[in-house]
């Protein structure tokens, strides 16, 4: 079936045209047919899932999104509205909206409904959103000009940005600003017409719109080449998306927003049940579709909480957590490193950080590590002030120097104190310690040093014994039977991308994998590859790299691989199946062509829409959340494949969301049971916390590891213009190739133990 149409559109300008109205042909022709009983037969288990299958789930989330899309600005599969909103500063504010999909589980179809939230730009004069921009109270602050440097934060800010025109009547006329004039408004000159007569935009406004400008002094808005408007005539144009990332406040204020407690999100959600008005969507009838307004109700468990163990001199060497936390008071780590030779960096102003404050902040340092069970030969570290403005890796190789004279003994960290939470210094000052000078490194806060806390310095421990190659805790062999006979190992691996919209950084893949039986310390591997590339291509040989570790740390050849993916989503899991899985295999075939351990393969999914609610208060935690280790496998699952839902950790404030596990392959052959157990204890081995985290450690160090590559290029540093400015396909090509192998590799002397805590 064929049909042609032909489609007449007016010009935009809101004004007679002299040009002939556009036409457009437009085809339609069948693409294929739905059949409702090949999904029936999946939903009811009796056929795996296939292309047909997966048409008629699109179809049906076509269905169900088609009349809100009408209604409402739409991103994806969520829509929002203006109804519920809130300012984020310059020139920012948040909608909330509703997420939707349809989604297949045993034996019918349901619809995931969650509240959603996302940023677009306030709909105001653009000459007001300069003034936010700049954090400014009004544009009359400006009348002496924008400096080059405001100039180019608003044209960065603004370039791209969609306005209308005031000056006109009612012209519906849009325009997409291409940058911002060099020159004010008054200044900006252009040619009239081929007789060569020139002026200025602000006496063109008055002679022809008889318009006096209120703020000549701004600049235009150049939005083609040639056309230059005058920005209090312009105004931002509704309902457009803020894709630029946003500041620190901005998003502290956007987390304002989106955090609510669990009664107050399942009351949204009832909203949006309301909003959606299934039950009068003309569309859903047409196809015979009806939609229940009740949330389901599902059967859940809670697992048993673990014994965290630590050593057997600590006053408290067992421990039971309550709701998935507890603390280090009476404990000692379950091994703990020597610390032969350290020395200390301030990088603060000595009239802030003076020398006297760091030699406390270090003696209460020494006592915290030698009552933790740390062995501290040097209690006098060296300690020097540097310019945060100048050489880093001058400044850590002194220090570096100095530490290791003093001991006649190789620094094994170094502690640097920051002046402020920017990423600039702390960036570099790991680039350089583990790329070029090859040493650990601890970054301490100016704010802790002057005002030294027992807690914090706990903390500090916790991370810099794990620097130094010790265990901070263990589960009993007995509570782990797949760890038990010392012959499992764990792997966890993430990719991580470049912000939205940038092609040329490229993407960072980073595996780790477990150095010891009780899956207590971990290595890891990173490699560099083009960006937006989700599958891992250098993930054989990462694989083998660590499996050589693990046998040279342990002496033992591990029979069964536990695999933890994150970061994939449902459409990749085929490709990971083909791609991931082979390569874990082939990396075990190039170290012995015989060896072949047990693969379990299984991805962890954190970006999905599920939540749970407690029926009674008393099955809730006091943030309203569920318990930490309630699990959800059935009901809302897949009808076919073992996945699970699992709630790991204690909710701190709104709701919590839970991890989803799927096993994409298992030749470990894991009863659901085992699975979830080994996976919730887990969870209770994070280093460098004293409470169960939301996703398993092999996964969450490896976020990590993948987070810290990013400060190892000096390419990072680069101008945005330098990033954003029009090139060719081949030259961006060149630019991310270039970024990749301005990537330093992790020096051997750090990449023996957990840098990245």
């Amino acid at each position: 079936m064929r049909r042609t149409l032909f489609i007449t559109l007016p010009e935009d300008s809101g004004k007679p045209s002299k040009l002939a109205p556009r036409v457009f042909k437009l085809r339609i022709k069948k693409a294929g047919e739905i059949n409702p009983e090949v999904l029936r037969r999946f939903l009811d288990g009796k056929r795996a899932m296939n292309n047909e299958c997966l048409t008629a789930i699109m179809v049906l989330d076509v269905l169900i999104r088609y009349q809100p899309s009408l209604i409402y600005s739409t991103v994806g599969r969520s829509f929002f509205t203006r109804e519920n909103y809130m300012s984020l500063g310059g020139g920012a504010e948040v909608w909330q909206g509703y997420y939707q999909s349809a989604r297949p589980t045993k034996g019918r179809m349901m619809i995931n409904l969650d509240v959603s939230a996302t940023a677009y730009y306030e709909p105001i004069p653009l000459y007001q959103m300069v003034a936010k921009i700049l954090g400014r109270r009004s544009v009359d602050d400006f009348r002496g000009g924008l400096s080059d440097r405001d100039r180019l934060r608003v044209e960065k800010a603004i370039k791209g940005l969609k306005i209308k025109v005031n000056h006109r009547g009612e012209s519906s006329r849009q325009w997409k600003i291409m940058k911002l004039t060099p020159t004010s408004a008054d200044r900006t000159v252009f040619d009239l017409g081929e007789t060569g007569e020139k002026s200025d935009v602000a006496s063109y406004f008055l002679k022809t719109y008889n318009k006096w400008l209120a703020y000549p002094f701004l600049p235009c808005v150049a939005v083609r080449k040639g056309t230059f408007l005058p920005m209090e005539v312009c105004e931002v144009v509704p309902g457009q998306r803020h894709i630029k990332k946003l500041n620190e406040r901005q998003t502290a204020e956007m987390i304002k927003f989106t955090c609510q407690r669990p009664h107050e999100r399942l009351q949204r959600i009832m909203n949006g049940v309301k909003t959606l008005e299934y039950d009068r969507n003309e569309y859903l009838k047409a196809f015979g579709m009806r939609i229940g307004r009740d949330n389901e109700v599902v059967n859940a468990r809670v697992l048993p909480v673990p014994k965290v163990i630590y050593h057997k001199r600590s006053r408290e060497a067992i421990v039971t957590p309550s709701f998935g936390v507890w603390n280090l008071r009476n404990k000692m780590v379950a091994e703990g490193a020597t610390l032969k030779s350290w020395g200390v960096v301030c990088f603060a102003q000595p009239r802030d950080v003076p020398i006297g404050d760091i030699q406390r902040f270090v003696t209460e340092m020494c006592v915290t590590f030698q009552d933790t069970g740390m062995n501290v030969q040097q209690r006098q570290p060296p300690i020097m002030h540097a310019d945060p403005n100048g050489n880093i890796e001058a400044t850590l190789r002194e220090l570096y120097l100095r530490t290791g004279n003093a001991v006649n003994y190789k620094p094994q960290i170094l502690m640097c104190i920051l002046p402020n939470t920017g990423v600039s210094l702390y960036g570099e000052v790991k680039r350089v310690a583990d790329c070029i000078v090859g040493v650990n490194t601890q970054c301490i806060q100016a704010k802790h040093v002057r005002d030294v806390k027992k807690q914090y310095c706990a903390n500090v421990c916790l991370k810099v014994n794990l620097k130094l190659g010790g265990t901070n805790s263990y589960i009993e062999d007995n509570d782990m039977p797949f760890l038990a006979d010392g012959k499992s190992i764990l792997f966890g691996a993430d990719v991580t991308h470049p912000a939205p919209g940038d092609t040329t950084k490229p993407s960072i893949a980073a595996v780790c994998a477990s150095m010891d039986t009780r899956a207590s310390r971990y290595a890891a591997e990173i490699r560099v590859q083009p960006s937006r590339l989700e599958i891992i291509e250098g993930l054989a040989e990462m694989c083998k790299e660590l499996l050589k570790k693990y046998y040279a740390s342990t002496k033992i050849k591990p029979s069964r691989i536990l695999f933890y993916r994150d970061g994939v989503s449902e459409g990749q899991f085929a490709e990971v199946m083909r791609s991931e899985v082979a390569a874990v295999r082939a990396a075990c075939a190039t170290l012995d062509k015989d060896y072949k351990p047990a693969i379990t393969f299984v991805v962890i999914q954190k970006r999905h829409h599920a939540r749970f609610f407690p029926l009674d208060r008393r099955d809730a935690d006091k943030t309203g959340n569920c318990l930490p280790g309630t699990v959800i496998e059935s009901g809302i699952t897949h009808p076919t494949e073992f996945d699970f839902y699992l709630q790991s950790h204690a909710g701190l404030q709104g709701t919590s969301r839970p991890a989803h596990y799927q096993v994409l392959v298992d030749e470990n052959k894991f009863t659901p049971d085992q699975l979830q157990d080994l996976t919730y204890k887990l969870c209770y081995l994070y280093g460098r916390a004293t409470r169960a985290v939301s996703i398993c450690p092999p996964a969450y160090y490896s976020h990590l590891v993948a987070f810290r590559a990013r400060f190892h290029s000096k390419g990072e540093s680069w101008s945005e213009s330098d990033l954003t400015s029009e090139k060719s396909a081949g030259g961006a090509e060149q630019i991310q190739l270039d970024t990749i192998q301005s990537y330093g590799k992790v020096h051997s002397e750090v990449s023996k133990y957990m840098y990245f805590m």
